[in-house]
C-alpha cells in the first residue's frame, strides 16, 4: 500500500466562527483506495500559500510511501533544506498528512488510531470548553462582561463540563510581551471571582493568556488570581522565550500550561526540561501529528507533567485529539468546540455526553467527513485562521479580546 493522491479542502465555518476563520483538511489516498483524512492546524502564512506548502511536502517527502512509515517521513519532513529543526509551517503540513496516514493505517486494518499507538488507556475524555455567548447575549460586549460569562459557565457545567476557559486579559499583539494594564488585572480578577460564585468546586477555572505578558507582568497578574484557584496559566509568556515561563512557573502558585503554538518533540522537550510549565498542549495539526504527539506524552510522562490536547480548529484534528487522549496514562483533559457546523462536518462521529467525550469504536479516527459539506463552506476572505492586533495595550481603556472569532454581523474582527 503507498501513498498515491492528496486533496486539500479550505473550508470556512459559518459565523460566528468558533474555531477560527477556516480549517484546512486534507485527503489522502491509497493506490488501494483507502481515503485517510488530517487537519493542517498553521496559520503563519495565508491559505493559498499554505495549500502550496502541504502539496510540497507531500510531493517530496510522503508520495509513493507506506503509510505505516510515519518515523521516516516525519524525519525527511523535519530535515528538509538542511534543517533538521522545527518549522512551525512545514511541520503544520506534515501534521495533517501524518494525522491523514493514522487514518488510513486504522482503515486499512480496521481498527481505531488509538489501538495501533498503545492501547486503549481511557474510554471517555474530560471535556473542557472555551466559554462562548449564549444565545441572548451580546457582541461584543460578552468579551468584556463577568456576568455573562457567569452565565455562560452555568450553562456548560448543568451539561456536566468539569473546566471552563476563558482569557478575560487582553489585549493579544504584536508587539510581545508587555506588562498588563491596572484595569485588565481587575477584570481578570473580576471574572474569576464570577465564574467561581458561579460554579463553586463544580468545575476548574482554566485562565488563558496567550503568550502576551512578560515574565514580571505576568507573575503580577498571576498571582492576583491565585486565591481563586485556576487549575492552570496559559501560556503566560511569549511561547518562545522558555526560561521566562520556568521564571513565572516558580513564582506563581497556578500551574503554567502552553503547547498550543508549539512544534515537535524538542520545543516541548525544551519546556519540561526548564521546568517551565506541568501542564503540555499540544495541537495535533502542529505538533508533528499523532505520533509525534504520543512522544511528547510519553517525555512528559517522565517529568510528572499531563497533557491536554488543543482544539481551535475543525473536527478532524478533535478526532485526532481524542484517538490519543484515548492512548496515554497522563490525559488531563481536551479542549472542544460543540457548534452544528462541528458536529456536521464529522456526521455526528464525537460528542460531548455529560462533560466527557465517548471514545468511538469505529475504525481509523472513527468519524467520517462530510466532504460535500466541507466543499459548501469554501474560504473568501483575505485574514488568517488567527490573527493579533497591531495596536499595543491601552492603559487608559478597556482593552478586549473578542474570543478569536470574526462577528456575526460585519464578518470584522470584534477586537
Amino acid at each position: 500500500m503507498r501513498l498515491s493522491d492528496l486533496d486539500i479542502i479550505v473550508t470556512a465555518p459559518p459565523a460566528p466562527g468558533w474555531g477560527g476563520r477556516y480549517w484546512i483538511l486534507v485527503k489522502v489516498t491509497t493506490d488501494t483506495g483507502i481515503t485517510g483524512w488530517g487537519e493542517c492546524y498553521a496559520t503563519s502564512v495565508g491559505p493559498e500559500a499554505m495549500t502550496a506548502v502541504i502539496r510540497d511536502v507531500f510531493a517530496r517527502h510522503m508520495a509513493d510511501e507506506d503509510p505505516a512509515n510515519i518515523e521516516l517521513m516525519k524525519r525527511r519532513a523535519y530535515s528538509a533544506g538542511f534543517t533538521q529543526r522545527p518549522d512551525l509551517t512545514v511541520m503544520g503540513a506534515f501534521s495533517g498528512l501524518e494525522i491523514a496516514c493514522w487514518d488510513i493505517l486504522g482503515k486499512n486494518r480496521d481498527v481505531p488510531v488509538h489501538m495501533l499507538i498503545g492501547g486503549r488507556m481511557n474510554d471517555r475524555i474530560r471535556a473542557y470548553s472555551y466559554l462562548y455567548p449564549l444565545g441572548h447575549h451580546d457582541l461584543p460586549g460578552f468579551w468584556n462582561a463577568p456576568d455573562q460569562a457567569a452565565e455562560s459557565a452555568i450553562a456548560l457545567v448543568e451539561r456536566g463540563y468539569t473546566a471552563i476557559k476563558f482569557d478575560p486579559a487582553g489585549p493579544y499583539t504584536i508587539r510581545g510581551g508587555h506588562m498588563p494594564a491596572l484595569s485588565d488585572i481587575s477584570a481578570s480578577v473580576a471574572f474569576c471571582r464570577a465564574l467561581r460564585a458561579a460554579v463553586g468546586d463544580r468545575a476548574d477555572l482554566l485562565f488563558g493568556t496567550h503568550g502576551q505578558f512578560t515574565p514580571a507582568g505576568a507573575i503580577r497578574l498571576g498571582r492576583a488570581l491565585e486565591a481563586f484557584d485556576p487549575l492552570w496559566f496559559e501560556e503566560p509568556v511569549p511561547p518562545d522565550d522558555v526560561p521566562a515561563m520556568a521564571r513565572v512557573a516558580e513564582a506563581v502558585r497556578i500551574p503554567v500550561a502552553t503547547g498550543e503554538r508549539l512544534t515537535t518533540l524538542s520545543e516541548f522537550a525544551a519546556v519540561l526540561r526548564a521546568g517551565a510549565a506541568e501542564i503540555l498542549q499540544p495541537a495535533l495539526g502542529r505538533a508533528g501529528g499523532i505520533w509525534e504527539a504520543r512522544k511528547i506524552a510519553a517525555l512528559a510522562e517522565s517529568h510528572s507533567a499531563q497533557v491536554a490536547p488543543h482544539l481551535y480548529a475543525g473536527p478532524v484534528e478533535w478526532a485526532a485529539n481524542v484517538q490519543l487522549a484515548a492512548s496515554i496514562p497522563n490525559l488531563l483533559m481536551a479542549e472542544t468546540i460543540e457548534t452544528p457546523f462541528h458536529a456536521g462536518l464529522i456526521r455526528g462521529g464525537l460528542a460531548v455526553e455529560d462533560g466527557y467525550i465517548p471514545v468511538p469504536g469505529g475504525a481509523g479516527l472513527g468519524i467520517e467527513v462530510d466532504e460535500a459539506l466541507a466543499r459548501a463552506h469554501p474560504w473568501s476572505g483575505e485574514g488568517l485562521h488567527l490573527e493579533m492586533q497591531s495596536a499595543p495595550c491601552n492603559y487608559s481603556a478597556p482593552n478586549a479580546f473578542a474570543g478569536g472569532a470574526p462577528s456575526p454581523v460585519t464578518g470584522k474582527d470584534d477586537d
